[in-house]
């Protein structure tokens, strides 16, 4: 069956989804950072609860959370006192999950110019985390704390629909678990709810094309390695 122009549209859309690490300066339209998330929150989720809770932050308030974060980042002492809230990475490392993760770090750092012994670039590296890349929109993402895991596993759908439907419109992004760790600072700085629970950031903007680390590709295992099919 050959595949319709909107198959191929939507497949490209998905298979040039990158995590994108510099962002130009260009600004994005609020009618398109709203349009995203209306058509992402068609995501299915168990009976419809819609687990979804989505701050926008742009312009003076991005740069005040960066500041905050950054500034305790910066401070080995006070940094260790910041945590998760819940675990996003496994507490035991097998193969061939390690391995992946080392690889696609190395990579990076390789693009980059950083050795393993470059402790402080790479700490530098991850701390632009923390201001969202230079993307012009940073969204955080939170979650009601009475909800289970399958609310989450609903969240994680909603969260690939922002950025498929980013990349439908020549956006990119950059999903980012590292935010977790100062859910504290962001809850106050945000004035966020007590019952609510930081799920991740999410960097969002135009891709510098310039930048180096933009051009690494990640590789995928084949179908055959994680699917079975049976008749």
């Amino acid at each position: 069956m050959l595949a319709s122009p909107q198959q191929h549209s939507v497949d490209e859309a998905i298979v040039s989804r990158r995590s994108i690490r510099a962002f130009l300066p260009t600004a994005v339209a609020r009618e398109d950072i709203e349009s995203i998330l209306a058509v992402s929150a068609r995501a299915p989720s168990g009976t419809n609860i819609q687990p979804w809770n989505v701050t926008v932050l742009t312009g003076a308030a991005k740069q005040r959370l960066s500041d905050a974060i950054l500034a305790v980042y910066h401070d080995p002492d006070a940094a260790s006192a910041h945590t998760q809230e819940y675990a996003y990475y496994p507490r035991q490392w097998v193969s061939p999950f390690i391995d992946r993760r080392r690889k696609v770090g190395w990579d990076l750092y390789a693009l980059l110019g950083l050795t393993r012994d470059d402790k402080a670039g790479m700490a530098a590296q991850h701390g632009r985390n923390y201001r969202f890349f230079d993307a012009p929109v940073g969204l955080i993402f939170t979650i009601d704390r009475v909800l289970e895991q399958g609310s989450w596993l609903d969240y994680g759908m909603f969260l690939q629909n922002i950025m498929v439907a980013a990349r439908g419109r020549g956006l990119d992004t950059c999903p980012q678990a590292a935010f977790t760790q100062f859910h504290r600072i962001i809850t106050e700085q945000l004035d966020l709810p007590a019952n609510q629970t930081v799920v991740c950031g999410m960097a969002l903007g135009y891709a510098d094309p310039a930048a180096i680390e933009n051009t690494l590709l990640t590789e995928r295992a084949p179908v055959g390695d994680f699917v079975r099919f049976l008749a």
